[in-house]
């Protein structure tokens, strides 16, 4: 499998670099951050929302959820509110969960919330359950020419304790994998380097 060939096309007509990546089929935000071993804030979620008679793609961290009052405020609109699945399917003529976070390409205007900044680099989505591409927030916010606001709030998911430790495990094995053999040889060139010395140590006192 691979991102769709229209995400892909779009993006490297960019000047940006981007890692595609292949996982296991995920649904949600928070599937995704357990399946790729990241942090919520390093998933983005995003969510189309009905500011007054246009559509706008709103894009936060997972560990967040959208705040509508700060939307409505952040446009200075009148009416605001989330379309159902039919209309969404109507609207942008896309099949149930094929939205990306990519709105240039659904001919909508993005906005993020501040608070993505505070990672260097997210999963964003290609509106693919098993294709994602990892890339710089700057580079995203920079290629959408998104708007940038405060409209985000806490109360989005939490991964369990349990889940995190895990993270952590797994995490720890992976950097142990990368850094063992450097580690390993390490201290066996100190011990060449000792017995060499007690050669010559032992070599000056016999003459």
């Amino acid at each position: 499998m691979s991102i769709p060939i229209k995400v892909k096309k779009y993006l490297d007509k960019q000047d940006i670099d981007y890692q595609e990546i292949v996982h296991k089929t995920v649904y949600t935000a928070f599937d995704a951050a357990q399946t790729l071993k990241k942090e919520l804030n390093q998933i983005a979620k995003n969510l189309l929302v009905q500011v007054d008679k246009t559509y706008v793609l709103v894009v936060v961290p997972a560990d967040k959820k959208i705040n509508l009052v700060k939307v409505k405020r952040a446009f200075g609109a009148k009416k605001i509110s989330i379309p159902n699945e039919k209309l969404m399917i109507k609207v942008l003529k896309i099949k149930p969960g094929a939205l990306s976070s990519f709105g240039k390409l659904h001919q909508l205007e993005t906005l993020v919330d501040k608070a993505m900044l505070k990672t260097r680099q997210a999963v964003f989505s290609t509106g693919s359950f098993t294709d994602s591409v990892f890339m710089k927030v700057k580079d995203f916010i920079q290629v959408e020419e998104a708007k940038l606001a405060d409209v985000a709030m806490a109360g989005g998911y939490k991964i369990p304790k349990s889940t995190k430790k895990k993270m952590r495990r797994v995490k720890a094995k992976v950097a142990r994998k990368k850094s063992g053999p450097a580690e390993q040889t390490k201290p066996a060139a100190k011990k060449k380097s000792v017995k060499r010395s007690r050669s010559k140590i032992a070599a000056a006192q016999r003459k």
